[in-house]
Order: C-alpha cells, then structure tokens, then sequence
C-alpha cells in the first residue's frame, strides 16, 4: 500500500491512467479535480480490476466511500456507492444494481452542473452519517494498484 498528498496524481494510478486516450485522460483529470473542490478532506483509494478506478471516502475505508470514477475501455462513470439510498429528483443516476448507480460522463457538462454538485453533496452527508467512527486520516491517496514498476 502507497499512500500519498492528494494535490498529484499518484505514479501508480498515472502509469495505467497513461494507456488511456487523450480525451479520456483530460476527461478523468478535469472530474477528479472538480470532486476534489466539492470535498477536499476526502480521502482516494485508488484500484485496478475490471476499471481503473479512484474511490474518494471520507475515511480510508471502501464501506464510507461517497462516490468514484471507474474509467473503463471506452467510458467513464461518476458512480455513487450508495446510489438507491440518495435523493435523486433529477433522475441523473442510472443502473440496476442493489446499491450502486451512476452518472455516465463523457464530457464536462455530464457533470460540471448545480444538479450533480448537490447529489455529490448529499453522498458525502450520507456517508457521514453512516460514518462508523471518525477518522484521524483526510486529504490522503491510497493505493491498492500493485506498482507497475
């Protein structure tokens, strides 16, 4: 496990995130970034399994994650780990899973919007609330990639 400040991309993360296209790179950067905003204590848990994927929490836990950006072949999502549990009246999430939804994103405006802040917002207030007990790490990356060095 590597953890490191959330201000850079983490080496290991970058290394994988490098074998995607331009579009998507700039694409991943520019959401990531915008989460980071909304929430800067967050913590990152970065994976590699089916997707590239970074998790942000608000601990170093997967369980008390609030949302991700799994960037798969050919898209990317904004997915919400407790997607059924939120307040949804735009109707922006899709999927059939028990829990998890998502935001397909495939350019700024998908999520750059009023609409997709405040249900980025209102994940962060639910996993605060189910929040276990409070964490002593924030503003951290967490790697679960093995080094592809």
């Amino acid at each position: 496990m590597h953890v490191a400040k959330l201000n850079v991309i983490h080496p290991d993360f970058l290394f994988f995130l490098g074998l995607k296209e331009p579009q998507v790179i700039e694409l991943f950067k520019d959401l990531r970034e915008y989460i980071l905003n909304i929430y800067p204590n967050c913590n990152e848990l970065l994976y590699h399994t089916h997707a590239l994927t970074t998790v942000f929490s608000i601990s170093d836990k997967l369980s008390e994650a609030f949302c991700m950006i799994p960037i798969y072949t050919n898209h990317m999502n904004l997915g919400f780990n407790k997607g059924t549990l939120l307040h949804d009246p735009h109707q922006l999430l899709k999927g059939t899973g028990n829990l998890i939804r998502h935001i397909p994103v495939s350019k700024e405006t998908d999520y750059r919007n009023k609409k997709v802040t405040d249900l980025v917002k209102v994940a962060i207030q639910l996993a605060i609330k189910d929040m276990d007990k409070p964490t002593k790490l924030t503003g951290t990356i967490i790697s679960k990639i093995k080094s592809s060095k």
